[in-house]
């Protein structure tokens, strides 16, 4: 894992206290904030919160936040309806 203190590997400045990130599986990564995060177009999202989702499956609609749009997706399929049967 590269070392945060190496700006060639980690161009965005890291505070001193760490961080706290909990990976959710098939869902969001929590980060303890405030967090700021680097885009890809190298805009910043910010978020003052003391706890935020982000998006790691590029479904939100306010990417790089999760709004749980995730979701949306992984619905299990409804049950068959049960046979109408006449007992005669």
């Amino acid at each position: 894992m590269p070392s945060a203190s190496d700006p060639t590997l980690c161009p965005v400045p890291v505070p001193g206290d760490a961080r706290r990130v909990a990976v959710e599986r098939h869902g969001p990564v929590l980060v303890q904030g405030p967090v700021e995060i680097v885009l890809e177009d190298g805009t910043v999202a910010r978020s003052d919160r003391f706890m935020v989702a982000v998006c790691t499956c590029r479904r939100s609609r306010t990417y790089p936040w999760c709004d749980t749009s995730h979701r949306e997706r992984d619905r299990p399929a409804p049950a068959p309806a049960p046979e109408n049967r006449n007992p005669e």
